[in-house]
């Protein structure tokens, strides 16, 4: 079963300095134009009504950019498609400001659950500089009327190691972020993505950036003050309440399988990843043609999948499960890993707990060092089974 959809709308007001995602400047006519090709997409691919699914999380961009007629046209789209009654966790992305008494009461109609909110830094100076059109008073304003209609799953998104950004700046930027006492919160640190205004500036050495020293103390200052306040670190870069850890962001992390629809989303259905066409005009046409605007379509060796199993699991501060190793593959992954787990355990890097293996503190600041070690040059089935 393919337990997760993901939809993308890609329309913002205003375009931040650091957004390398699917976005284009919202305009009525082609949000409206987007809205029927995406509606073709969808019944292209996923023919029939109310389908069942685990999780649904519409992102962008700002899905909340859209004008009330169309979030209303959108959100009954996903109503007649899927089996919202039976959907665990239903998310939409959104940007504080961005709503009104009359929005957030549609989500509550068609039975949205969950929101998570863009608000990156407590710092009106260093939201400027970011590009962002919100400033922190729309963050007050924005929880306060998502919870008076009982929106109260809300998750929080900050962004660190900005320009000039500093600990003790951080700190105060998490300190505010917790006074919310929200039921999650994510925090990633910054990264310069080409096609991006800090790209530019960084390549004209006008970007000043943290030191790595200071960033890994940004990070330190981050899980310490999460876990003082009962937010418990489930994911490198996610902490939660127990019982509201993001349910769609665990389907991606336990590399089951989701729909990706709209301009640039991805997918990973049984044997092959998708990439759907990003330009708005190019995908509307092809999607209006044949509801069927993929980019490209790579398929996924059982090397790969294992590969990515490994690398996406370890990101969990549980990490990876032998038994459910066994139960996908049919073999165990110590076939394969032996030398490199007892390498990284000799480092440090990685632990083994009961019927797990994850990654220590310390591991978890070379994220990406310790997942190089579980790159497979090549997969003998008959040596592994």
């Amino acid at each position: 079963m393919i337990n997760s959809v993901y939809i993308h709308i890609p329309f913002c007001q205003h375009i931040c300095h650091y957004c390398d995602f699917t976005k284009f400047f919202y305009n009525e006519k082609s949000a409206d134009d987007y809205l029927t090709a995406l509606e073709k997409e969808i019944n292209t691919q996923l023919p029939g009504k109310n389908n069942p699914v685990k999780t649904i999380f519409i992102g962008g961009g700002t899905p909340t950019a859209l004008s009330h007629p169309q979030l209303k046209r959108l959100l009954e789209l996903v109503q007649e498609k899927f089996n919202i009654s039976a959907c665990e966790e239903y998310t939409i992305e959104a940007n504080p400001g961005d709503f009104d008494k009359e929005k957030a009461k549609l989500l509550m109609d068609y039975g949205v659950n969950r929101v998570s909110l863009g608000v990156q830094v407590f710092d009106d100076a260093m939201l400027a500089e970011l590009g962002r059109v919100h400033r922190i008073k729309d963050v007050y304003k924005t929880i306060d009327i998502l919870k008076q209609h009982n929106l109260t799953n809300i998750s929080l998104d900050l962004i660190y190691a900005l320009p000039k950004q500093t600990a003790r700046h951080f700190e105060n930027t998490v300190t505010e972020a917790i006074s919310f006492d929200l039921p999650h919160y994510s925090a990633y640190s910054l990264q310069i993505e080409p096609k991006t205004i800090f790209y530019n500036r960084y390549k004209k050495g006008q970007l000043h950036r943290p030191t790595q020293e200071e960033e890994v103390l940004m990070y330190e200052v981050l899980k310490t003050k999460m876990h003082k306040n009962g937010k418990a670190q489930y994911e490198i870069s996610n902490f939660a309440e127990p019982g509201f850890e993001s349910k769609h962001n665990l389907t991606y992390w336990n590399n089951d399988y989701y729909y990706g629809f709209g301009a640039g989303a991805s997918g990973y259905l049984p044997g092959k990843r998708t990439l759907n066409i990003r330009p708005l005009p190019a995908y509307i046409k092809q999607a209006m043609e044949d509801g069927n605007p993929i980019l490209k379509i790579d398929h996924i060796s059982l090397k790969e999948q294992i590969e990515e199993e490994l690398f996406l699991g370890l990101r969990k501060l549980e990490g990876v499960n032998k038994n459910d190793f066994h139960q996908k593959y049919g073999f165990s992954y110590e076939r394969l890993y032996k030398q490199q787990i007892l390498e990284l355990k000799q480092k440090g890097w990685l632990v083994e707990e009961g019927d797990n293996i994850h990654l220590t503190d310390q591991g978890l600041l070379f994220g990406n060092e310790v997942f190089s070690y579980f790159l497979l040059d090549k997969l003998d089935l008959e040596h592994v089974h």
